[in-house]
């Protein structure tokens, strides 16, 4: 399909594209917090069982200082992500 073609088929329907954007950055973004909450609990999970932590914080503040920036950069970025497919779909609806 011709980059044309896709042009006149956004200009026929805007908001549902916008819409459809909306919908691709909220899926991404959610999936984005739950694989790294999914992440976080694992590697806490290990060092349960390696012995080496006897007490466990719900935050994950006994991870290593790189895996705890990681983590918060995955968070950000993810609810960055939910932001903007929030605003994208209140601005669909001006369209």
């Amino acid at each position: 399909m011709s980059l044309q073609a896709l042009w006149s088929l956004y200009l026929a329907h805007p908001a549902g594209w916008v819409n459809g954007l909306a919908l691709f950055f909220s899926v991404a973004g959610s999936w984005l917090l739950l694989a790294t909450r999914l992440r976080q609990q694992r590697a806490v999970a290990r060092l349960i069982a390696d012995g080496e932590m006897d007490e466990v914080a719900i935050d994950g503040s006994l991870l290593d200082e790189s895996r705890q920036r990681l983590n918060r950069f995955f968070y950000r970025f993810g609810y960055a992500c939910l932001g903007l497919a929030l605003v994208l779909s209140w601005g669909s609806t001006r369209l």
